[in-house]
């Protein structure tokens, strides 16, 4: 399959540009995760997977299951711009009686997968779903999404040893390696290294990549569907607050929205990059 590189790069940056201006308008929410992701979730729904809008619910769809749902702005930005729901609804963002609340919750919205809310248990949601496709003998890929901080949780781990012993080779795991958390950076707060020899010690076939790169996240997870004797993780290198200079590696942004002034001059640089994207591909 071609991909189309410089379409994803886009489509990433006009997601970031989405994300800004839900938090902005919501006063509430997280701020680098979300633009940290946007190049896995727009490669996730984009290029890889095999889902249908129009059927939210077709059998066949590989599954996304996002396990650290506070960066759920970024999964919500993704949907409606693949055409799930109305893109005017994401101004609605943790509003009374909004679809689109501070967690995903599945069967508010099509396309959502699983309810998040408490870290680590979004593996263990992936899993079921894995081994029930196996035993049903269906063809259909899971994508579990996960913070590197989440791995502090004991249950991530209890489900990467059940994973690894089941053989789950339909399971890919992506973890968002950004290296901070809610109170610091990770190798301070709980430090997680060696963390690709940990994953391959329970029974996982590790890959490392720039998770800003849609040609490196492409192949990883088209490698992923190759391999049939266990689960595949991917572990992905990300910027916290990827594409505005006062949010990348500060922590800080872990958790609040920008203030208006804040957004006004995120969305500055995000257009300026929108710009050099533009040139850089035409």
């Amino acid at each position: 399959m071609d991909a189309d590189y410089a379409g994803l790069e886009k489509k990433a940056n006009e997601i970031r540009r989405d994300i800004i201006r839900m938090l902005v308008t919501a006063g509430s929410g997280h701020s680098a995760g979300p633009l940290g992701m946007a190049d896995i979730f727009v490669t996730l729904y984009f290029s890889v997977p095999q889902h249908d809008p129009k059927q939210p619910d077709w059998p066949g769809r590989d599954r996304v299951v996002l396990s650290n749902g506070h960066i759920c702005p970024v999964w919500y930005a993704t949907l409606a711009h693949a055409g799930y729901f109305p893109h005017h609804e994401l101004a609605t963002l943790r509003k009374f009686a909004s679809r689109l609340q501070g967690h995903p919750h599945r069967g508010s919205l099509p396309g959502i997968e699983n309810t998040g809310g408490p870290l680590g248990q979004g593996l263990s949601q992936a899993i079921g779903m894995s081994l029930a496709a196996q035993l049903n003998q269906e063809r259909h890929r899971i994508y579990a999404l996960l913070s590197d901080g989440e791995l502090d949780e004991g249950q991530t781990w209890e489900a990467i040893m059940f994973a690894g012993n089941k053989k789950l080779h339909n399971l890919t795991a992506i973890i968002d390696r950004n290296n901070i958390q809610i109170d610091g950076t990770t190798e301070v707060v709980m430090p997680l290294e060696p963390l690709a020899d940990k994953w391959r010690n329970f029974n996982w076939h590790v890959l490392e990549i720039d998770g800003h790169n849609h040609r490196e996240i492409v192949d990883a997870c088209q490698a992923a569907k190759a391999v049939y004797e266990k689960p595949t993780v991917i572990i992905a290198h990300t910027i916290p607050g990827k594409g505005v200079d006062f949010m990348e590696f500060d922590y800080t942004w872990h958790g609040k929205p920008p203030t208006e002034a804040e957004a006004e001059a995120a969305l500055k640089q995000l257009r300026t990059l929108r710009g050099r994207i533009r040139s850089e591909h035409e």
